[in-house]
């Protein structure tokens, strides 16, 4: 398998995703899966679903073409002497089908949250009964240590929470295919890196980036067609999937943290939205209009700058996921190079210095900008202490009307 590969598994991917998603707004018309306008979601009409078929399809094709039916495994180092084993490549895909045939019948009747947890966990234990189970991890100093029950039960956790973190940011035109795109996209390179030009984990993100993109093609804004749960749990466990095994032949502690840094953005979302149904005794999967998006739109962004500012976020920490595999600055024996270090340290803090600026400052600086000119428009004696106040009640409970910048 060459690094050509790939690419061409993107191209095909991309062009059949975005050839196939108007059959599938078609079906979606058909058989009543519209998403309708409502206080949570972003659409202003009526919409069909079901994209998440395209999507599929895509996925399908460039992995008959260009994955090869088993993926056989190294033995990592410190691992007990033994099989190292095998991942089947189809009874992968046949997950993907389960998650997606789910999502679609979600998407035309709605099933209650208990079932789609169920698919989303059967879903995760056929992928990892094909043999995608990290078994372990290799620590600096530690070595190898293997994860309980063989890491099965941790497998299915990781691809349950992929699956509902990429559900969960699915809110507003483009935003989810943009950024599983990326993150697909940033995973090849790096799982190539890891692995070399055999990686047929850096082939099935490829496709999944390709079939992100194509789909894009009809999601951005104003979006012709929603990707539904169908095309939003797939691209979870795809993402997760290729997570995985693109860390099963190179089980150091970095390769675990890749995916965690690539999809920061959409993990801190819902832990934040998570965070505060539980703090106000709401249920974690309830519905709400919570995320970055909802906040951004609230605090007068139009769509198309929500998305740029969060596609912007992705693609800088996928650069920093991408830095801290180039930039040499060890040698991988635990000797650092000083300057090197240097670079890797600044790179660190503009990442997080500009995630603070998104987190914090697009939340609560600009709006009480916002706020102070609304305000002094309506009472221009407003005080500096009842701006403050105004905006600590707004921000903390969500309640307040939109504003224009």
């Amino acid at each position: 398998m060459r690094y050509w590969d790939a690419v061409f598994a993107f191209l095909v991917a991309t062009a059949v995703a975005a050839l196939l998603t108007p059959l599938a707004g078609r079906l979606a018309r058909r058989v009543g899966a519209i998403a309708y306008p409502s206080e949570r979601g972003l659409a202003r009409e009526p919409t069909p679903e079901l994209g998440g078929l395209a999507i599929l399809a895509a996925v399908i094709l460039a992995a008959l073409i260009w994955l090869p039916g088993t993926i056989p495994l190294e033995r990592a180092k410190g691992e007990a002497i033994g099989r190292a084993g095998l991942v089947h490549t189809w009874p992968l895909i046949g997950g993907a089908v389960l998650i997606a045939l789910i999502g679609a019948i979600d998407d035309a009747i709605d099933l209650q949250p208990l079932l789609k947890l169920l698919g989303q966990i059967g879903a995760a234990i056929v992928a990892a009964a094909s043999g995608a189970v990290i078994k372990g991890l290799t620590l600096p100093v530690l070595g190898y240590l293997a994860f309980p029950g063989g890491g099965k039960e941790l497998t299915v956790i990781w691809l349950v929470a992929l699956m509902n973190i990429v559900n969960f940011s699915d809110g507003v035109d483009g935003l989810a295919a943009g950024v599983c795109a990326i993150d697909g996209a940033a995973f090849a390179v790096i799982a190539f890196n890891l692995q070399g030009a055999t990686s047929s984990a850096a082939v099935l993100a490829a496709i999944t980036a390709g079939a992100s993109l194509g789909f894009l093609v009809h999601n951005r804004y104003p979006a012709k067609i929603f990707m539904g749960d169908a095309g939003s749990n797939l691209l979870g466990y795809l993402l997760g999937v290729a997570a995985v095994i693109g860390s099963l032949k190179t089980t150091a502690a970095f390769a675990l943290a890749v995916p965690l840094l690539v999809l920061a953005v959409p993990f801190m979302d819902t832990g934040f939205v998570v965070a505060k149904r539980l703090k106000y005794g709401r249920k974690p999967w309830q519905a709400d209009a919570e995320h970055f998006h909802h906040r951004m739109a609230r605090i007068g962004f139009s769509q198309r700058k929500t998305v740029a500012y969060l596609y912007t976020w992705t693609l800088m920490l996928a650069g920093v996921a991408l830095a801290l595999r180039f930039v040499p600055y060890s040698n991988g024996n635990g000797t650092y190079r000083l300057g090197w270090s240097i670079v890797m340290g600044v790179i660190l803090l503009l990442a997080a210095a500009a995630s603070v600026y998104l987190v914090y400052v697009l939340e609560i600086f600009k709006f009480k900008n916002l706020r102070t000119i609304q305000l002094r428009a309506v009472d221009p004696e407003t005080t500096e202490h009842e701006i403050v106040a105004s905006v600590a009640r707004d921000i903390e409970t969500g309640e307040f009307d939109a504003v224009k910048p």
